[in-house]
């Protein structure tokens, strides 16, 4: 199994309702890419303030195999939710961290 974990440095006036809405998207997918097993989001409530660097929000894919990780990384659905993230980030994609587990 591969867990897709993205941490996102959203823009102060991005709003709860457009972070949702991101969200649903991602989690359509599942019905969309057969290898997505899971699919996660919330925001980061971690105590440990100086450590955030203002990632305040995340989400995860668990995928079957890398197979699957790599199709969903390709895939046209993917990518345009994708850029619509990257656009409501600090920095763009400078606002979007992505670490991949792999168990």
């Amino acid at each position: 199994m591969i867990r897709h974990f993205v941490l996102l440095r959203f823009r102060a006036d991005v709003s709860a309702e457009t972070k949702s809405g991101l969200y649903e998207e991602l989690a359509r997918l599942r019905d969309h890419l057969p290898g997505i097993v899971d699919f996660q989001c919330g925001s980061n409530v971690s105590v440990e303030t100086e450590l955030i660097r203002g990632n305040h929000d995340a989400f995860w894919v668990d995928f079957a195999d890398e197979n699957a990780r790599d199709e969903y990384l390709r895939d046209h659905k993917h990518q345009a939710v994708g850029a619509r993230i990257v656009a409501h980030t600090i920095g763009g994609i400078d606002g979007v961290t992505v670490v991949d587990l792999q168990f």
